[in-house]
């Protein structure tokens, strides 16, 4: 297998993101292996995080709840999302998540197509939960041990 191929993240080695609310990891992205498709992201919530509401004038979200329950608003309606379910987000609405229970939630995200440009790809309409800067998606992990970067 070549870099060409496939590329490996792990999880644990990206540097989460804070700034809307709870961890937010890129993991598949034009940084971490040169996507031109879309981009793949680990979002973590603890009890009681939340995302702030935002919107994606170019990508479509998919969401794919792997452990927990999150509340998902999407322009103003509350939709509950438990473990193994999946919704997408149309390019446009205005969405947020929570975690109102006692148990972590973890959800996969996939966002495609990319925006003509990075500044353009994600549009806060709230106050952001964290601080910080953005979700990058030109942020490059470090190599693994023994593996490859993208070619």
């Amino acid at each position: 297998m070549t870099a060409l191929e496939a590329v490996k993240v792990r999880a644990r080695e990206v540097e989460p993101n804070h700034r809307l609310g709870g961890s937010v990891r890129m993991l598949l992205s034009p940084g971490t292996a040169r996507t031109t498709a879309g981009l793949m992201a680990l979002l973590e919530l603890r009890p009681g995080e939340r995302v702030s509401e935002h919107y994606h004038p170019y990508t479509d979200e998919h969401v794919y709840v792997s452990d927990g329950s999150l509340v998902l608003t999407v322009n103003g309606t509350e939709h509950v999302v438990d473990a193994r379910e999946a919704v997408l987000i149309r390019r446009g609405a205005r969405h947020r998540y929570e975690n109102r229970t006692d148990r972590p939630v973890t959800a996969v995200l996939f966002l495609g197509p990319l925006a003509p440009s990075p500044d353009m790809g994600h549009v806060e309409t709230a106050e952001p939960a964290g601080d910080g800067p953005p979700p990058s998606v030109d942020a490059r992990p470090p190599a693994a041990a023994g593996e490859r970067e993208p070619a």
